[in-house]
């Protein structure tokens, strides 16, 4: 017992104890207050959101503002003639831009991925549709598509088609135009992440393979594709939810026409709280659109099983 006692150590002054306890809270204290600033901004609007979801809320009528309960989705899966149509043309929208976006951006990673004079040209030239903004992207193809001095004036000039032709006026062609449109500044994003994925790759393993005698398209499809596919995964989820809450390219090359062909949920939302002041609504239409979002994300993510590794 006395042996015990002497070894024993007295313990620590109050002091030291949080002396010692400060580092290891001290990096949450630093990053607390933009956290929380950060908290403050995303939480507040979601929680607007949610909230007006179930009023009737516009500052035009305000004689029938107040407690609406479900009515707004009731009102939106039941009654609403534009409601199906603009989430069929979004989820149409999505499948197509993305799928095309992902072959051109996987084709284009790996053509600047070789090694050949004014590399980094091209690589420079290849993403710098990218940096332009959507607002940009919509006047340049907005003149693009001009019917006095884009396209299809010089089509007509070398005999193709006839002059004044619009293409984005014209419902069999106006999807195809905006596809073209925003496939310019989309491709790039997945050029730029699968190339990041591709320069980490191993070139041991090509060599290894040309030795047993693979070919390119094996060596593609055993050795490429499994190591991409995290990238693939991630690029693809973040892009299809980019593309469904596209606004700016459709609203300013389309406005949603011609006769609301070209509209998607999203710009149904900002045009039935900014044109037609119906907050409450557009708000129910927005929860809606979170919901689909959601579970599309989690479900593919499952279905994928990103992060589990390339088995």
């Amino acid at each position: 017992m006395a042996q015990a006692a002497a070894v024993a150590k007295p313990p620590a002054p109050p002091g030291r104890r949080r002396a010692s306890a400060t580092p290891r809270r001290l990096p949450y204290l630093l990053v607390a207050p933009a956290a929380l600033l950060m908290l403050g901004f995303i939480a507040y609007p979601v929680l607007s959101v949610f909230y007006y979801s179930l009023q009737n809320y516009n500052p035009t009528k305000p004689w029938r503002n107040g407690y609406a309960g479900f009515d707004n989705f009731v009102h939106a899966f039941t009654t609403d003639p534009q409601f199906w149509g603009t989430l069929t043309f979004s989820a149409k929208w999505v499948v197509v831009e993305v799928g095309l976006q992902l072959v051109f951006g996987l084709a284009l990673a790996l053509i600047v991925n070789q090694t050949f004079v004014g590399r980094a040209v091209g690589r420079a030239l290849v993403f710098s549709p990218w940096a332009v903004s959507g607002v940009l992207t919509s006047a340049i193809w907005v003149l693009l598509y001009n019917s006095q001095t884009g396209i299809t004036r010089y089509l007509a000039d070398a005999g193709i088609g006839s002059y004044g032709t619009s293409w984005l006026s014209d419902t069999a062609t106006v999807f195809p135009a905006a596809i073209v449109a925003d496939l310019w500044r989309g491709v790039p994003f997945f050029a730029i992440l699968i190339l990041a994925d591709l320069q980490s790759v191993s070139r041991d393993l090509y060599e290894a393979a040309e030795v047993d005698g693979a070919s390119r398209v094996q060596q593609f499809r055993h050795i490429t594709l499994p190591h991409l596919k995290d990238a693939i995964v991630l690029s693809t989820l973040l892009r299809a939810v980019w593309e469904f809450n596209n606004v700016d390219l459709l609203y300013t090359l389309t406005g949603g026409g011609p006769a609301g062909e070209t509209t998607t949920l999203p710009l149904y939302i900002a045009n039935t709280s900014v044109d037609a002041h119906n907050f409450g609504y557009a708000s129910a239409l927005t929860t809606v659109a979170f919901v689909i979002l959601l579970f599309c994300s989690i479900v593919y993510l499952r279905l994928s099983k990103f992060g589990g590794g390339n088995k």
